[in-house]
């Protein structure tokens, strides 16, 4: 994204923030606002050296993280692993640099029949939410968190606060495949504020899968394996809470890295991110796209976003 609107980590009230930190919850599913840092950091070369050491061996590498050391849990021994730069990586973080940007003239006639919206992450800061709702904003998707490392700082001021302004939100999960199985991802953002409650105000949890922020394109998983991390992350969110998640992706990366797999439409909704005047081809399985990502600056803090219908079909979505 342009320097203008997302150069660094907002450190106090700048252009489009300003609210205090909300403290309070209503209908929130475990939000949190304390900052999730890794504790001790296991340098990279220890990964290399225990891949290589398998191979020698003679055993099947595995298709994401270390294999967990004795009396040692996935995800403790997921946070040991360097995770470089999480407040940089959001949802379309990866995207222009990849897929580039194209005149989007013309996106906003179609707010006339669409549902306007936006995605933010610790890069906004604390949002004023009310300016937000008073520019016309409905929605909004917060970054809860990232592999199982990580949580965002401003969340809970950016989920509640989205709330007390009166729009539908929900939470969404940065994936990183190479790192935990989707079983321990899915759980670790549900227990950090990815959860579903039908109050009319919260959208499905969502799944941001896009480019490797810090590596291979696909993660160094194979098309196969892509598609089980993501059915598994997708299962155990639906078990969890009642819904499957929204998945967030382009066209490109999901031909890339899936094979183009279409067996997710019937169940979750997409988030196609394309900057553009529209929205292209959508990825195999789904017919529509129900949120589109049009742009990563405009009217609203962070991504500018679409709904595909009338704010009492988005009512609808919230309510399962």
């Amino acid at each position: 994204m342009p320097s203008t609107s997302r150069s660094a980590r907002p450190t106090g009230n700048t252009g489009n923030t300003g609210n205090t930190r909300n403290t309070g919850n209503p209908g929130a599913a475990g939000a949190t606002d304390g900052a999730g840092t890794p504790k001790s950091r296991r340098l990279p070369v220890l990964a290399a050296l225990a891949a290589a050491a398998a191979l020698v061996a003679g055993a099947a590498a595995p298709a994401y993280a270390v294999d967990p050391a004795p009396g040692q849990s996935a995800e403790q021994a997921d946070s040991q692993r360097p995770v470089l730069h999480p407040e940089r990586d959001f949802a379309g973080s990866t995207v222009a640099a990849h897929e580039g940007r194209e005149s989007t003239a013309g996106v906003l006639a179609l707010a006339a029949t669409q549902t306007p919206g936006l995605d933010v992450a610790s890069y906004q800061g604390n949002v004023n939410w009310a300016s937000v709702a008073g520019n016309g904003a409905r929605f909004a998707y917060v970054k809860a968190t990232e592999g199982t490392g990580y949580t965002n700082p401003y969340f809970a001021q950016q989920y509640n606060g989205s709330y007390n302004a009166g729009l539908i939100r929900g939470a969404y999960h940065f994936a990183l495949p190479d790192r935990s199985s989707g079983a321990t991802q899915a759980n670790y953002f549900v227990n950090h504020g990815g959860g579903w409650s039908r109050d009319g105000k919260t959208l499905p949890p969502a799944l941001d899968i896009e480019y490797n922020p810090y590596g291979a394109t696909c993660f160094g998983l194979s098309q196969s394996a892509m598609v089980s991390w993501i059915r598994s992350f997708s299962d155990t969110v639906h078990s969890r809470t009642g819904r499957y998640p929204t998945i967030y992706t382009t066209t490109n990366w999901w031909s890339t890295c899936t094979g183009n797999n279409g067996g997710f439409g019937a169940t979750n909704p997409l988030w196609i991110a394309r900057y553009s005047s529209s929205v292209g081809t959508l990825p195999n399985g789904w017919g529509y796209q129900t949120f589109w990502q049009y742009a990563d600056s405009g009217t609203f803090p962070g991504d500018q976003n679409l709904f595909n219908g009338a704010y009492d079909r988005l009512q609808a979505l919230a309510n399962g």
